[in-house]
């Protein structure tokens, strides 16, 4: 079914264990997922989590390693960020939805002023225009007057800007904790079902 399928875009902001623990749980509820990569992307990738990913002959266990075999053959389509020939360039091609994780603040530029420079920006325009679900997960801070007009402009075109601030009030013990906070966030916005966080009120008692 066509609104099974989302397009998940990676870019070059600091997250990328984010990117990757969406993808994983994205491939474990069964969604097919559209992806796309930017090298700015591939080189924070390496820089944090040490594994490097050939954007020319991608493989997906270079990307999530052994989680990879988890994923059903044809559910992860990797689409070349430098192509504008396939379907998700086009608002004919059906989706449930998209979400840039990690996203840049080049990338929102982009996005915001309408500038189709790769696959990334034009799939990203796409949804805006089709009135789709678009979550743009921004990990930057400070955040200037530039980067912030940019945000509203998104906003208002229709994405849903949801940026990696992670909440404490589930009593996060780890890392990975922080990260399954925003990425089951992402799912919310997505329709995903999950059971990566702590809602606010559950496991409290009544006073």
């Amino acid at each position: 079914m066509a609104l099974n399928d989302l397009v998940i875009g990676m870019t070059g902001a600091s997250g990328a264990p984010y990117g990757i623990r969406l993808l994983e749980t994205l491939i474990r509820a069964g969604r097919t997922i559209h992806l796309v990569m930017s090298p700015s992307a591939v080189e924070v990738l390496r820089q944090e989590t040490g594994r490097r990913v050939d954007l020319d002959h991608f493989r997906l266990s270079d990307l999530l390693g052994a989680a990879a075999d988890e994923a059903k053959p044809d559910q992860v389509r990797w689409h070349d960020h430098r192509t504008f020939m396939t379907g998700i360039a086009s608002g004919s091609f059906l989706t449930g939805g998209m979400a840039i994780c990690p996203c840049s603040m080049g990338t929102v530029s982009a996005i915001a002023q309408g500038a189709s420079q790769n696959l990334i920006h034009r799939a990203a325009d796409v949804h805006l225009k089709e009135r789709r679900k678009l979550i743009l997960v921004p990990r930057e801070t400070p955040l200037g007057v530039i980067q912030l007009r940019n945000l509203t402009l998104c906003a208002e075109a229709g994405a849903v800007i949801l940026p990696a601030m992670p909440g404490f009030y589930g009593k996060p013990q780890t890392l990975d904790d922080l990260v399954d906070f925003i990425v089951g966030r992402i799912c919310d916005q997505l329709g995903v079902e999950h059971r990566l966080l702590r809602r606010w009120g559950e496991g409290v008692e009544k006073g």
